[in-house]
């Protein structure tokens, strides 16, 4: 059974089956699936992961926009032109679950994620390359990161009992 966390159109996980040692986890930003090219994680290390970013973002310790007043989509083309700039505001770091997208996350009152889907194979032909933006609450993003975290963790216990 899939449990979905949180809310697609802003931001969301589902966990699903486990199979192989791998359990299935989709995210979802802005109303777009994340990871449609690899929704199979290993839980340890992808606990591993997602927490920090958790915790960073529920402390604020992300940076304001760097270029303030200006739409999401002019501050990641912005971004991606300078590569030092780029790697501090890089985010959504998850292996290779979403590995597929490129992502940065900034403060400006919400947590402002921006992200494009880079590979030429993206199932989308649309949504390729083009650079979409989701706004969310910095504490929903945090507690729906920290209760999938919660379920992951919970279910694969669970798992390794049976």
């Amino acid at each position: 059974m899939t449990e979905r966390i949180g809310d697609r159109a802003t931001f969301a996980m589902e966990i699903g089956a486990y199979t192989g040692g791998l359990r299935v986890v989709d995210i979802w930003a802005g109303g777009k699936r994340l990871t449609v090219d690899d929704n199979f994680a290993f839980v340890p290390a992808f606990l591993r992961l997602i927490r920090p970013d958790a915790a960073r973002v529920r402390l604020r310790e992300l940076p304001p926009s760097p270029f303030p007043g200006r739409p999401g989509e002019e501050v990641f083309r912005l971004l991606a032109a300078d590569e030092e700039q780029r790697y501090e505001y890089g985010f959504l770091r998850w292996g290779e679950t979403v590995d597929n997208v490129s992502c940065v996350a900034y403060l400006d009152g919400e947590l402002v994620l921006v992200f494009s889907f880079w590979r030429p194979t993206h199932p989308v032909p649309a949504d390729r390359g083009r650079i979409f933006v989701a706004r969310i609450d910095p504490d929903d993003f945090a507690d729906t990161v920290q209760h999938a975290a919660y379920v992951l963790e919970v279910r694969e216990l669970g798992e390794r009992r049976s």
